[in-house]
């Protein structure tokens, strides 16, 4: 059966995931997570959201999805332990080096590869099968015939985001708000750099000024769900750990609904009035994702980056601080809308006047009259974002407990203990009671007696679907040897529900070779003419053009392939490679800034598999670099051999969906509101983001132990 992953950033958010049905749910510790402005748990909220997700047969998968720096290393490792023995049934990563010092040190712990460590080829599945990754959470941009050929051609299981809100860069390939924002996506915190206003220019013009361009619809998947259980898909995963707790209930419920239908009468009976109350609750309008081959024209929406609700009606009037509404919807009071002309402005209604008259509620074809600060503007579009009476609504569901359907059979034969078993469909748990029954001396205890003390399961969270008992005439037991014996059950039940991992630690290790102490100097060039200005200057030269590699007969040139390669090419050459699936594919490879490494174990990691040579993430500073390669020395007792990008202008973002594809041009600049100007470019199909200023590192690397430091032109 296909699993549905929901999201959980609270205790309130827990209790909405599982009284809507999810099989899984995913969440975070106060560190670690790449989500740090969400709630999250605490160790003991931990504890406590592990053990009642376990009761209710639910799996807690707990992100540790952030890259980690050399000094957290031992208080990541003291986390992932205290986890493992609270009986998490799996963590969320990214960082490779915590990988793969996490599946060495803790071989019980099951691991599932992040979206975030940007697996998007075959060939990256399949390195994470050879190390042991239970699970891959694909890269959202994934084609879905490539994720059934995944499936077809792995062991490995599959997770796919479904719904929610979307990155417009890859997966972890995003710098932009860390280089603007000081704040790194990859390390949880990001400053939704995408949701600010942007303006286009191409050739020295300003084609769209002020408009939300990166700013990406929410996913919704619902009508396809058949198409991703019929492809062997393992887990639906919805986005959202800094939703409310009514967002996690109806997304899960839709989920649910869609997934049971489905397997039951093959179609998902997802109704439009099930589509509206999404998007009451929250949306950016929908999309199907890059997953489903979107158009490129129905990926973003750049008019607002934030909920939209629904469109209710259109304003014919505006005086003395009334609005004045033609309905197409319902409108209740204590509903929340906004009202868009040329502002955007909002308002909770506390009045309503219809035909001079106050009322509670109005219908759609009403005519409706409001008070409103702000001056609107006649036939702006008036758009009800918070439902009253559907938060409420669905406030109510989430406070009645889910109960787990039991059943049970009670065995009572004169002159023998009393005989209770209880499944739950997976556990059978049979018990004898202590008390020895016996013939009735004045009143006979009746079958319905026996069943209403044992049905009396109080606040469990079970309640039985069917209790058979079964009993010889004329006999008496007294209730409390019933109570004592249902408690006694019911806590072996709860013990075999709250399952544990068994855990195991084990020291970890790694065989890696010594590299020499080098001082090279190297760059990165795209054209020919840049060629032969360098060629003489820099010990290697990387080549970003595959054609421009092709005319150079230089044993110092290594060819770049591209940044995202769903399918991967054969070649004959040294290679400079930015993902996990083409260090699984080639030989004689060195890897580049976009795998993230930020601490020595990736970079021993990557030596291990056979990497030349690691280029160290842009998110590391001159002190940091210097402990990573100190931490690798005492670590190994080896010298790594790894490279630090000192000038460039950085790549902030690799993009599937482009924006300048509408108007046939390969180049332009994204200006922001600071009026800093940001290069795009369109290379192998995909649109690049360059930040806005040229990086240049004073420091002197090489007298830190870096072998190798390069320029990018």
């Amino acid at each position: 059966m296909i699993e549905l992953l929901a999201p959980v950033g609270n205790m309130d958010c827990l209790k909405a995931a599982i009284n809507a049905g999810c099989d899984a749910v995913y969440l975070a510790g106060k560190n670690f997570g790449a989500r740090s402005f969400a709630g999250n748990f605490s160790n003991e909220e931990l504890e406590v959201a592990i053990n009642t997700c376990h009761l209710y047969g639910v799996k807690v998968y707990i992100t540790v999805n952030t890259v980690i720096y050399d000094v957290e290393v031992d208080r990541f490792i003291e986390y992932i332990d205290y986890i493992h023995k609270l009986g998490v049934d799996a963590v969320i990563m990214q960082d490779i080096g915590m990988i793969d010092l996490v599946r060495k040190t803790y071989p019980n712990l099951e691991i599932h590869a992040s979206t975030q460590a940007n697996i998007h080829n075959l060939e990256g599945v399949k390195l994470c099968e050879e190390l042991d990754i239970k699970r891959v959470v694909l890269a959202r941009e994934t084609p879905i015939e490539l994720v059934k050929e995944i499936k077809e051609k792995t062991n490995t299981e599959i997770e796919i985001f479904v719904h929610g809100a979307l990155c417009m860069s890859y997966s972890g390939e995003c710098l932009m708000s860390a280089l603007i924002g000081g704040r790194s996506g990859n390390r949880g915190t990001c400053a939704q750099i995408c949701r600010q206003p942007y303006s286009l220019e191409i050739d020295g013009k300003i084609v769209s000024k002020n408009e939300y361009l990166l700013s990406t619809k929410d996913l919704n998947t619902l009508d396809n769900i058949g198409e991703l259980i019929e492809c062997g898909v393992n887990s639906l995963k919805i986005e959202g750990r800094m939703k409310r707790p009514e967002y996690v209930y109806l997304v899960t419920s839709m989920y649910r609904k869609a997934i049971d239908n489905y397997v039951k009468f093959k179609q998902t009976k997802i109704t439009d009035n099930d589509i509206k109350e999404l998007k009451k609750l929250f949306n950016r309008y929908f999309t199907k994702g890059f997953l489903f081959n979107e158009d490129n024209d129905n990926f973003t929406n750049p008019f607002r980056p934030n909920h939209l609700g629904i469109e209710i009606g259109k304003v014919l009037e505006y005086k003395n601080g009334q609005v004045i509404i033609k309905l197409a919807d319902d409108l209740n009071i204590n509903d929340g809308i906004r009202i868009i002309d040329n502002t955007d402005t909002g308002t909770v209604v506390t009045l309503i006047n219809k035909n001079g008259s106050r009322v509670s509620n109005a219908k759609k074809g009403d005519i409706i009259s409001i008070p409103y600060k702000e001056k609107v503007e006649k036939d702006s579009i008036v758009l009800k974002t918070t439902d009253y009476n559907q938060i409420k609504e669905i406030e109510e569901k989430i406070k009645i407990d889910k109960k787990i359907k039991i059943s049970g059979k009670c065995i009572l034969k004169n002159g023998e203990p009393i005989k209770l078993i209880i499944s739950d469909s997976k556990n059978v748990v049979e018990k004898h009671s202590d008390y020895v029954i016996e013939s009735a001396k004045t009143m006979e205890t009746t079958s319905d007696r026996i069943e209403e003390q044992l049905i009396k399961l109080g606040d469990t969270v079970y309640e039985f679907d069917n209790l058979e008992i079964e009993k010889d005439s004329n006999i008496f037991v007294p209730v409390n040897a019933l109570n004592e014996l249902r408690r006694e059950v019911i806590n072996i039940l709860n013990k075999l529900r709250m399952y544990k991992t068994e855990y195991k630690k084990k020291n970890y290790y790694i065989s890696v070779d010594n590299f020499e102490k080098v001082n090279k100097r190297n760059v990165l060039i795209s054209t020919y003419e840049q060629y032969l200005n360098v060629k003489d200057k820099y010990d290697i030269i990387y080549v970003d053009n595959e054609y421009v590699f092709n005319r150079i007969n230089d044993k110092k040139c290594v060819l770049k392939i591209p940044r995202i390669n769903e399918y991967l090419k054969n070649y004959n050459s040294n290679l400079l490679v930015s993902d996990l699936g083409s260090v699984c594919k080639y030989e004689n490879v060195d890897t580049d800034f976009s795998l993230n490494v930020t601490n020595s174990y990736s970079v021993a990691f990557l030596h291990s598999l056979g990497v030349k040579k690691v280029t160290l993430s842009h998110e590391l500073n001159y002190k940091q670099v210097s402990n990573l390669i100190k931490t690798y020395e005492a670590k190994f007792n080896k010298h790594p051999n790894v490279e630090v990008i000192v000038e460039a202008n950085i790549e902030a973002m690799v993009c599937k969906y482009n924006l300048l594809k509408k108007y046939k041009v390969d180049e332009g600049y994204l200006i922001d509101r600071f009026n800093n100007k940001y290069k795009l470019k369109v290379k192998n199909n995909l649109m690049y983001i360059y930040d806005y200023k040229r990086t240049k590192l004073e420091d002197n690397y090489f007298d830190i132990g870096v072998n190798n430091i390069r320029v990018n032109l």
